[in-house]
């Protein structure tokens, strides 16, 4: 290690991290550990003071956690996937603002790794 990174000192950076495996396996380790997560809508174009429900598969029993990106207002829900890593998480949405596509950021975690995804519905009268 201490020639690579004497050799880093005439080379730069860029060859050292070349020159060294062990900085090469880091991004794949990270890769591998994320937590799977799809997301979408129980039905994309709900009419208002209507429930809609956000559609999750990740892994088994992993905590889910949304986030609804409305015009004026943001609301959570939190839930846990089944043993199937299936969850369901139900918004009322009220009078939420006809034809502004509401985006759902959706963070799926376990065992201390994270998944993110993402999906949107746009409400009409």
């Amino acid at each position: 290690m201490f020639h690579t990174l004497h050799r880093a000192a005439g080379l730069g950076l860029a060859s050292a991290m070349l020159a060294s495996p062990s900085l090469l396996a880091i991004p794949a380790a990270t890769a591998a550990s994320s937590v799977p997560c799809r997301a979408h809508m129980s039905d994309s174009t709900p009419k208002q003071y209507s429930n809609v429900y956000v559609l999750v598969k990740t892994k088994a029993r992993a905590y889910v956690h949304t986030v609804a990106h409305y015009k004026t207002s943001t609301t959570t829900k939190n839930g846990r996937a089944n043993s199937t890593g299936h969850a369901s998480l139900k918004y009322y949405i009220s009078g939420a603002t006809p034809g502004y596509r509401v985006h759902v950021s959706v963070t799926v975690t376990k065992n201390g790794h994270h998944g993110y995804c993402s999906t949107s519905f746009v409400p009409h009268r």
